[in-house]
């Protein structure tokens, strides 16, 4: 999860600069009239954020063009929608199935880029600290989790384990944006460490589930089978590799978990 991390405290013009960015987009917003007002008021960063579909720290700088390279919610967007393809077609055509394995990482690449941007540009976005966090939950939660569904983790338990796993990331996200400005910051500024595992690191389930799609296990060869198939009807069959998605909710909103910040 990228992250804009704030201008120094002793360099004061940035934060002005930050600050009238900011004050200016409010007014665009709030404008009763004006039309476009809320294209006008995006920022670059922003834009690269959407593509991503990820969050942004409310103490962040970014940059307008940084508000059109939203590309991160397109990528996670697209991802869902190529896992749907891929639930729609024969189980044995993996094209789509690769595809939306394809658009995460895409995601994490655009979801570095904005902050990149928003540095360079050195500018504020109230509206980009929304747009980061709304992406990333699309990027890195909502998209691994409809992949796995697609994968053939779909009982009823199954889909309740990875509601629970985005419902996790979601509350990570919202949390991040409630209490970074309580986290020890460095010289920079910037945040020393992030409480619970970032919801970037989600890729790492999708890279076990590309593993499993190159070795044709999908459907009813998901590694580790199903339990409970033949219980009440299979109402409480669920698979057990859908405990990765658990734990790694668990492990999001930890607040005992300290990752340093690089």
């Amino acid at each position: 999860m990228s992250r804009r991390p704030g201008m120094p405290a002793e360099k004061d013009a940035a934060p002005s600069a930050a600050n009238s960015s900011q004050d200016k987009q409010k007014l665009l917003l709030e404008s009763p009239s004006g039309h476009f007002s809320l294209i006008k008021a995006m920022h670059l960063a922003d834009l690269i954020t959407e593509l991503n579909g990820a969050p942004r720290s409310p103490t962040s700088p970014h940059s307008h063009v940084s508000d059109f390279l939203a590309i991160t919610g397109f990528c996670g967007f697209m991802s869902i929608l190529c896992s749907l393809r891929y639930c729609l077609g024969p189980s044995t055509s993996f094209a789509n199935a690769w595809a939306a394995l394809a658009f995460m990482p895409f995601g994490l690449f655009f979801d570095f880029m904005d902050g990149k941007v928003a540095r360079w540009r050195g500018k504020s976005s109230l509206m980009g600290q929304e747009l980061d966090s709304l992406a990333d939950l699309i990027s890195f939660g909502v998209a691994p989790a409809t992949f796995a569904f697609a994968l053939g983790l779909r009982t009823p338990l199954d889909t309740l384990v990875l509601a629970f796993f985005v419902l996790c990331g979601l509350t990570r996200l919202a949390r991040f944006n409630v209490t970074v400005a309580a986290v020890p910051k460095d010289a920079s500024g910037k945040s020393k460490y992030f409480e619970g595992t970032p919801i970037p690191t989600t890729l790492a389930i999708a890279a076990a589930m590309a593993y499993c799609v190159g070795q044709g296990q999908v459907l009813d060869e998901v590694p580790g089978g199903v339990w409970g198939a033949e219980v009440l009807g299979g109402i409480v069959a669920i698979h057990p590799v859908v405990g990765i998605f658990a734990v790694w909710g668990g492990m999001m909103t930890s607040r005992s978990i300290r990752i340093p910040k690089i």
